[in-house]
């Protein structure tokens, strides 16, 4: 027994410490992800080895004490997605007809491009009365599918892709400056749009949806990471202006590309002491992370944020309603970009040699 416990703690020793090396490459990068899990099984670990081993010989300590490191280790990254960490976007006050007027409404949906089942989604905007939908991984049957809601969203963006990648908006507000970009990859869209909210106010839109790392996909992160990047540093150029970023991000709330992608861009994460609001996968309970996003300039306050139920995809729908308060967000603060964090950007978009000129600014 003592044999197999000290096998599983190098298991998850090295789960632990691989993503610690920054190499780019899917299987590397992969272990950011399930580090709710890789906690749940160092938790579990550790009492099988109070269970099992003497801890009067030292040896004991020896296999015990890395699994727990390595637990503390995976809950750093993770506690803030909990209701035990400060919240990081404060609640809005009380709804009057005033705010209901700088109220936004998004529904963000990766769809499945194979999913067919487009009347669970349809119901659900009906349901929710979302101002806007963003979808990703539509494609012509999608949009064909979509357009029925265009007699209460006139407002739309549309780019159907049999390859994953398609992306469509629909909106009840007005939506100027629009632009589909390809930002780093040829088939791999995004969207940009300003939005007017019924108060007059408006908001800068970038709707994302960057190819992960993956064995089927790209086998290394730099092309998800330097599209993150370029975005992020077109946003901090223009940080007086109320800006909104979501989509299906290919990467968890918690890794070090997504915690770099706030610091530079200097917009928060209303999930920070709510919840984790796991995304992905829908069909598997004990594997799913968070990989749909919003994130928002200071200018917001959180009305509320809920994952949706199933739509026949392998990811929930993501609901979220905000408030524009600029006067009472300005005292909201999330991540701060280090020397170290903004030398590691440049070096990722050296590598792809893109640039945040590239990224459409609407209102600017």
């Amino acid at each position: 027994m003592t044999l197999i416990l000290s096998l599983l703690t190098l298991v998850i020793v090295l789960a632990t410490l691989l993503p610690l090396w920054h190499h780019p490459h899917w299987t590397i990068r992969g272990l950011d992800f399930p580090r709710l899990q890789l906690a749940s099984l160092a938790a579990l670990l550790l009492l099988m080895q109070c269970f099992f081993l003497d801890f009067s010989v030292i040896g004991s300590w020896l296999i015990s004490l890395p699994v727990l490191l390595c637990l503390g280790w995976q809950l750093w990254w993770i506690l803030p997605y909990t209701p035990l960490w400060p919240v990081e976007v404060l609640t809005t006050p009380d709804v009057n007809s005033t705010s209901t007027e700088r109220q936004l409404t998004i529904i963000t949906a990766n769809v499945l491009t194979s999913n067919r089942n487009a009347g669970s989604l349809i119901k659900l905007i009906q349901q929710h009365q979302p101002d806007v939908l963003v979808t990703l991984e539509s494609d012509q049957w999608w949009q064909q599918q979509l357009d029925s809601l265009e007699v209460s969203m006139p407002f739309s963006i549309k780019c159907p892709l049999d390859n994953l990648y398609g992306m469509h908006v629909y909106s009840r507000l007005p939506l100027d400056e629009t632009e589909i970009a390809f930002l780093v990859e040829d088939k791999v869209p995004s969207m940009h749009a300003l939005l007017t909210l019924k108060s007059g106010d408006q908001v800068r839109l970038h709707f994302l949806h960057p190819a992960p790392p993956s064995p089927t996909e790209n086998e290394k992160s730099i092309e998800r990471d330097a599209e993150l990047v370029i975005v992020a540093r077109s946003i901090a150029d223009s940080h007086q202006q109320a800006t909104i970023v979501t989509g299906d991000l290919n990467d968890v709330a918690w890794s070090r590309t997504t915690r770099l992608f706030r610091k530079l861009s200097g917009l928060l994460d209303p999930r920070v002491g709510r919840g984790m609001y796991n995304t992905f996968h829908a069909s598997y309970p004990f594997l799913r992370w968070p990989l749909d996003h919003l994130f928002h300039s200071k200018h917001f306050t959180l009305n509320a944020i809920q994952r949706l139920p199933p739509i026949g995809s392998d990811h929930f729908a993501l609901l979220t309603t905000l408030t524009y308060t600029p006067a009472k967000g300005s005292n909201q603060n999330g991540l701060t970009a280090e020397p170290a964090d903004k030398d590691f950007a440049t070096h990722i978009i050296r590598q792809k040699g893109v640039s945040k000129a590239s990224v459409p600014e609407p209102g600017k």
